[in-house]
């Protein structure tokens, strides 16, 4: 399975306490104590800029990245592995309402599989299982690692997101660190049409779209207890506003482990409002 441990991008005696932190198990085991027993706090985002880049990939070979147990969404020897990177917008507390807004904007990017269905104890939802997750924000990188079990967080060493008229490229740069290297450079526009192997699964480009974003729930590994943990989210995309991308450069770190079988299908939601509603180990 996936390797989440993390590394800080940068050397010297900080980047090691923020890692000791990070990967501190005890901690999490404390956490996870105190906080099962109070109610979740809702996070809410304005989320914006939403940049979609997915290959099909060798299903056995993403299987292997799975624990055992999790059912792989494959058709074909063939499943969709999906890279979403965003900007959030005030990310934070949903009880905090207007308050919100003086929350900041980091940059996120989730790495995905797609579920055949959730493991037993879970809902029957559509579910994607975390790969990895990367931010440029050391406070919500440390966050989301001591507060949380669902994002398996890595700070990106750089991080850029740029959505213009014409075209939209995000890059992800880890440095010494754990986040994996990420180039992706799309122009927006074109048809709505899928290739060859994408047609074959999915028939159409909206189904596509509808298939890759409309998720409502994901499951990530807790190593330090061998675990699964699931989170509920509310993503309401909204389909008639998603823009076709052109996939011009797709360079992913997970590529060597994951071999595509198609080029990049590529779209572009433009906002979205984001919820975390729940999160519980199964």
């Amino acid at each position: 399975m996936q390797d989440n441990t993390y590394r800080h991008p940068r050397a010297g005696w900080p980047g090691r306490l923020f890692a000791a932190l990070a990967n501190c198990a005890r901690f999490a085991h404390l956490r996870q104590a105190v906080m099962s027993r109070l109610p979740f706090l809702t996070l809410h985002s304005d989320v914006r800029d939403v940049v979609y880049v997915s290959w099909l990939v060798d299903a056995a070979a993403a299987q292997k990245l799975l624990p055992p147990g999790v059912a792989l969404w494959q058709r074909d020897g063939k499943t969709p592995f999906t890279v979403l990177t965003y900007r959030h917008g005030h990310f934070g507390p949903a009880l905090l309402g207007p308050l919100r807004r003086r929350m900041p904007s980091p940059l996120q990017s989730n790495w995905r599989l797609y579920l055949d269905h959730t493991p037993a104890g879970a809902p029957d939802v559509p579910c994607v299982y975390f790969l990895k997750n990367i931010m440029d924000s050391l406070p919500h990188a440390l966050g989301t690692r001591l507060f949380s079990d669902i994002l398996p967080t890595h700070l990106a060493n750089a991080m850029t997101l740029d959505v213009s008229a014409k075209q939209a490229h995000c890059a992800i740069a880890g440095g010494a660190g754990s986040a994996p290297p990420l180039d992706v450079q799309a122009a927006i526009g074109g048809g709505k049409a899928l290739d060859g192997h994408w047609q074959q699964l999915f028939g159409s480009w909206r189904d596509a779209v509808a298939f890759l974003a409309c998720q409502d729930a994901a499951i990530a590994s807790v190593p330090r207890n061998g675990k699964l943990v699931f989170g509920e989210i509310d993503l309401p995309v909204d389909l008639d506003q998603v823009q076709a991308l052109t996939a011009l450069r797709a360079d992913c770190g997970l590529l060597a482990q994951l071999p595509p079988l198609s080029a990049p299908f590529a779209f572009l939601v433009p906002k979205v409002p984001f919820k975390a509603l729940s999160e519980r180990l199964l």
